[in-house]
């Protein structure tokens, strides 16, 4: 048997067991102990390059205080340079194609399409760098760049008095509950497609057995959307919650008020003298809407009860209590699965319970609500609104027409 033959048997029985050092160490040793010719033969053996056996060979012949030290594969600056290393205007030049509204380049092509590692790779190349996908992700890394999704924090220009109204509201909210009074926090949840669409978040399933749904999401006209419009009560940690087929209407949104009443807060506020709801300043509760006002004095008058209204103020509607104490639960509760139809919402809905005693129910209205419904000037005169001395076009009270003050 050949020395090269005996050299490839015995490197192939412990090469993994080996090391880059120890790798080219034994390359070395068998090429010194072959002599004349050894490296060329041991190349061939092992398939090492010859440069990296010359290097171990070079080493096995200095003091032991001189070679790699243990622990490490090569001596400290050994090894290939890395790109970034060799190229500096490398990580500028990737700062640039990430930031380039702060960098000086406006009109980088990457500035209106999405970063991703590959494109940042490709555009760097274009520019005459040489780096992989891979190496941009390293480089971002320590960059201290992360992948990032948007986070809603911009609430747009605030108003002036927007503190004072938060100020305003929790005063009413607590003089409300002190007195047992019943205090609602009312919203339009998002619309829904009712269909086998994709819903967002992920629920347990056997793996490799997602829920299969459509590709595209298109209103099926039989089926239409969902309308949640929610009550929440702070007072009894209950939500109610109307599902319409029809309009976002403030006529929808009284008739959810009203069935919540003679449903849950009736029954549960048997001596409350007054109601008070907390909404937000747009949508089908708007302060603006005379429609809004004229349905709650109907409210009012029957159900002999003076009703207070605090709305929020614009752009600040995630401080409304329904958004994170009840809507949110309801979100985590039919996460990753397809709202098939308005039945099956339902019971979604009312299925919503957290560890701090939540308690919700829901029922399908397939009522007709027609949008754009005027309302005429003399039922708009004829509204018992009491407008209160702080902001009085966020702050109201009307009264039942036989409400005595």
């Amino acid at each position: 048997m050949s020395d090269e033959e005996s050299i490839r048997r015995r490197f192939k029985l412990i090469r993994g067991m080996l090391d880059e050092r120890l790798r080219r160490y034994v390359a070395a040793a068998e090429a010194l102990a072959i002599g004349r010719g050894g490296v060329s033969i041991v190349s061939r053996a092992t398939g090492m390059s010859r440069g990296a056996i010359q290097a171990g060979v070079t080493e096995l012949k200095q003091p032991a205080r001189k070679r790699t030290p243990a622990g490490r594969i090569r001596r400290p600056g050994g090894g290939r340079k890395r790109t970034v290393d060799l190229d500096p205007s490398l990580r500028s030049d990737l700062e640039k194609l990430l930031e380039p509204a702060t960098r000086g380049d406006p009109e980088t092509p990457l500035r209106w399409s999405c970063k991703s590692s590959r494109q940042l790779s490709s555009e760097l190349n274009r520019r005459g760098h040489r780096t992989s996908h891979r190496m941009v992700v390293a480089l971002l890394h320590e960059m201290d760049y992360s992948l990032q999704a948007n986070r809603k924090t911009i609430e747009g220009a605030s108003h002036p008095d927007r503190n004072a109204q938060f100020e305003h509201i929790n005063r009413k909210v607590k003089e409300h509950l002190r007195t047992k009074d019943p205090v609602i926090s009312v919203d339009t949840k998002k619309k829904e497609l009712v269909g086998n669409f994709k819903n967002g978040g992920r629920e347990w399933r056997p793996q490799g057995d997602p829920e299969q749904v459509q590709i595209h999401d298109f209103v099926v006209p039989e089926l239409g959307r969902a309308i949640p419009y929610g009550v929440y009560d702070l007072g009894q940690n209950t939500g109610w919650v109307s599902v319409g087929v029809d309009h976002d209407t403030a006529e929808f949104a009284v008739a959810t008020i009203r069935r919540w009443w003679y449903s849950m807060g009736r029954p549960a506020y048997r001596q409350a003298k007054r109601l008070l709801i907390t909404a937000d300043a747009g949508g089908s509760n708007g302060p603006r809407l005379h429609l809004w006002k004229l349905e709650l004095q109907k409210l009012a008058d029957e159900i002999g009860l003076p009703i207070s209204i605090c709305h929020f103020p614009p752009g600040t509607s995630k401080w409304n209590k329904i958004e994170h104490r009840l809507f949110s639960f309801i979100s985590q509760n039919w996460r990753g699965r397809p709202l098939t139809s308005h039945a099956v919402i339902v019971k979604l809905i009312a299925g919503t319970r957290t560890t701090t005693g939540l308690k919700v129910r829901a029922v399908l209205d397939r009522k007709t609500y027609p949008a754009g419904l005027k309302v005429d000037k003399q039922a708009i005169a004829n509204i018992q609104l009491k407008p209160a001395s702080f902001h009085g076009d966020w702050n109201y009270s009307i009264l039942p027409v036989a409400f005595q003050t």
